[in-house]
């Protein structure tokens, strides 16, 4: 999914390690030239708060704020940026969706709030508690919610948490049977929460979490399920690596996962491969469109073998409808 001036990164989690993970990624492609970018963090539930905030200060310039705490026995506490980013000027999009929660929307809401990224997706998951644990003489501990996290412009990312745990985490369910995260026209009034204005004049509200300016619906079908089912079936990747050495001049000829991507088309791949699936996982009557998606998948996992996993997310991405939406953001 790289041109020569378009890059892709995507952070599945934000663990102690994903700042300098990002920097590796994020290095050689700026001095490639790039000067576009798709930061991709959909599904990713959070983690480490100051490694989203290292990952903000390479986007954003000056002392910018990137996100404060505040709680009514905690004091205001700022994290602003503190060095010169490697990725300030170029353009940006980060795309979300309703499992990206936490530190993920501290980054998402940073971004939105300076003006610096389009945010592309679905309305993210809406946590934004800070919380400190209290070791106990047992061994065992408690942890207290004593803050929340606050955008720069003051957005809370926290859904209400008013009528429960249950009721809170059931909210999800609620958005699909809405059809929120089918039509963007379905979504809700943010449950009266208050207005913000950024400089680039978009209308941001607080207490739900992050709301993209551009809306990708969910794949209702269940063509990735079976797909899914399929590909953690043994005998599929036995096979599948199989074919992957006795294809291995042919694959080794292209010289980066995009030019495979474009060019190979692994004919009669895909009929071998379900000719192998047991009856159980019903893949023999699969539509036409479940085949392309098939297809895609098959050719995504072959180019891991060759290029890890930057090649399978890479090809993967030539049929992805996020990546699409994100791509028309960057040419305009």
């Amino acid at each position: 999914m790289m041109d020569n001036v378009t890059g892709y990164i995507r952070l599945n989690k934000f663990s102690d390690q994903s700042y300098e993970e990002f920097m590796t990624a994020l290095e050689p492609m700026t001095k490639q030239g790039m000067n576009k970018l798709i930061l991709d963090l959909r599904g990713n539930g959070g983690g480490f708060m100051n490694e989203a905030v290292d990952i903000a200060d390479e986007f954003l310039d000056g002392d910018k704020l990137i996100v404060y705490t505040e709680g009514v026995n905690s004091k205001r506490q700022e994290y602003r940026c503190k060095r010169p980013g490697l990725f300030e000027q170029g353009k940006l999009v980060l795309l979300v969706d309703e499992l990206s929660a936490s530190a993920s929307e501290v980054l998402a809401g940073a971004l939105q709030d300076w003006c610096r990224a389009a945010i592309v997706g679905r309305r993210t998951f809406g946590k934004g508690l800070v919380q400190q644990q209290y070791d106990l003489n047992d061994g065992s501990a408690i942890r207290l919610t004593i803050a929340r996290y606050y955008t720069p412009l003051g957005r809370s990312i926290q859904r209400s948490y008013e009528k429960g745990k249950k009721v809170y985490m059931d909210e999800l369910w609620e958005r699909f049977n809405s059809g929120e995260m089918i039509s963007a026209d379905s979504l809700k009034s943010h449950n009266g929460g208050e207005k913000f204005t950024n400089t680039c004049r978009d209308t941001l509200f607080a207490g739900d979490g992050i709301t993209p300016q551009t809306f990708v619906p969910i794949d209702t079908s269940h063509s990735q399920q079976k797909i899914l089912q399929l590909t953690a079936y043994n005998p599929f990747n036995t096979f599948l690596y199989q074919f992957y050495l006795e294809n291995k001049k042919q694959i080794d000829q292209y010289k980066n996962a995009g030019d495979y991507a474009r060019q190979f088309s692994g004919s009669g791949l895909g009929e071998k491969v379900l000719n192998i699936a047991p009856d159980s996982l019903k893949l023999k009557s699969i539509t036409t469109q479940e085949k392309g998606i098939f297809q895609a998948r098959l050719k995504a996992l072959l180019a891991r073998y060759k290029w890890r996993n930057a090649g399978f997310f890479e090809v993967l991405n030539e049929s992805d409808p996020a990546i699409k939406r994100a791509l028309e953001q960057l040419a305009k």
